[in-house]
């Protein structure tokens, strides 16, 4: 660990652990409520959500053919499967995907267009109100969610095919169970080549992430737990080289705003690419050192900085339907946190198709997320103020 990560300040203000025994909370945690072991089943819940969306029916959505616009509805992790759906499919998508992140669908929607609504509780206002509004409009209507849930009730009185997926973790835990049948919806309407072999590949690809994040790795062979160990104490910037890696990104930071409690700022380096690469000459970037000549009497003279992720994707070799990403603007905020001494951790995308690509950026991340929470003594299948939020503005929901 070198001189930055060491001693960088704690979430009370006190000095974080030494790597041995930050390293320690790692191993010994008791895991509370489970989060490592959701993440490690990855694998099997992508499989048992392709199987269960293999039986539910798909079929039918090729039988009227092409839609005019695909909307997948849903806030959220169901709104981050909308977001993977259209990065799959890619540049060439035939129709537009849209996400959808409010109640109903939009006024243009009828019955030329499918609607794919989202919700791993089977509750969401925003789902339930997109699949009835699309029962209405005559759209093509695909639900996924809880079974015996009210969005599957909405589906079958609209004689819609519903995938049952069973909910084992929260929402954010299980988002492959939850991504599987929106993109087999999508290879149903001919938007998305996804073949049974990157099904197949995509799950072995998270089996081995997960066996390599394990809890019992220590983290010199644990790419999780050394990027946890590098965030600690730090504003995270994550940023994605592509628009897939854009989609890990932002999936990043979701989990750790969500279970490490951390403010992180995230995006595709697309849109963020230039005003927000301002940051690196700011007062948690270049500034700090000034920063701490202002605080210099104090005793903790430690200061919080921006510490890059940098996820990139650089394509597939050969594969000539498919523009490669233009790596320019990656290679040149690696050299700008350089220069400025901002600290950048960068993971590449691996894998022979895009779902595998997207998913080993997602994997290592999602456990990092769940590392640094516990690293700083919280549980990451309990958010105290989102469930707050939800009792006092959704009614539970």
């Amino acid at each position: 660990m070198g001189p930055e990560d060491d001693g960088v300040a704690g979430i009370t203000g006190d000095r974080l652990p030494d790597e041995r025994r930050i390293e320690g909370e790692l191993t010994d945690s008791t895991n509370p409520g489970g989060a490592l072991w959701a993440l490690s089943s990855a694998g099997p819940q992508l499989r048992e959500s392709a199987a269960l969306a293999a039986d539910a029916g798909l079929g039918v959505l090729a039988d009227e053919g092409r839609p005019r616009a695909v909307v997948v509805a849903g806030v959220g992790t169901a709104a981050r499967t909308g977001d993977i759906l259209a990065t799959v499919a890619g540049p060439r998508c035939p129709v537009p995907v849209l996400g959808h992140r409010s109640a109903g669908v939009p006024g243009w929607v009828g019955a030329a267009d499918v609607v794919l609504a989202v919700s791993a509780s089977g509750r969401s206002p925003e789902a339930l109100a997109a699949a009835d509004a699309a029962a209405r409009r005559g759209a093509r209507l695909v639900a996924i969610g809880a079974p015996d849930s009210e969005l599957q009730s909405v589906a079958e009185r609209a004689r819609a095919p519903y995938v049952a997926v069973p909910r084992r973790a929260p929402a954010r835990l299980s988002l492959w169970a939850l991504t599987i049948p929106v993109l087999m919806a999508g290879r149903e309407l001919g938007l998305v080549p996804l073949a049974e072999a990157d099904v197949a590949e995509t799950a072995a690809r998270l089996d081995e992430d997960a066996e390599r994040c394990r809890a019992e790795a220590d983290s010199y062979v644990n790419p999780a737990k050394e990027l946890a160990l590098n965030l600690a104490g730090s504003i995270p910037v994550v940023w994605g080289s592509s628009p897939l890696a854009g989609v890990a990104a932002r999936r990043f930071g979701d989990m750790l705003a969500a279970n490490a409690r951390y403010p992180v700022v995230s995006g595709d380096l697309g849109e963020v690419g230039r005003g927000r690469v301002g940051l690196l000459d700011g007062v948690f970037g270049s500034l700090a050192e000034s920063r701490r000549d202002l605080f210099a009497d104090e005793e903790d003279d430690e200061l919080t900085r921006l510490r890059i992720v940098l996820m990139r994707d650089d394509g597939l070799d050969g594969d000539d339907t498919v523009p490669k990403p233009d790596t320019r603007r990656a290679d040149s905020v690696a050299k700008l946190a350089e220069r400025r001494g901002v600290r950048c951790d960068v993971l590449p995308a691996e894998g022979g198709c895009a779902l595998e690509r997207l998913a080993s950026l997602i994997a290592v991340a999602d456990f990092a997320s769940v590392y640094l929470a516990l690293v700083h003594g919280l549980d990451p299948m309990r958010v105290p103020a989102v469930s707050e939020m939800k009792d006092e503005a959704l009614g539970g929901e």
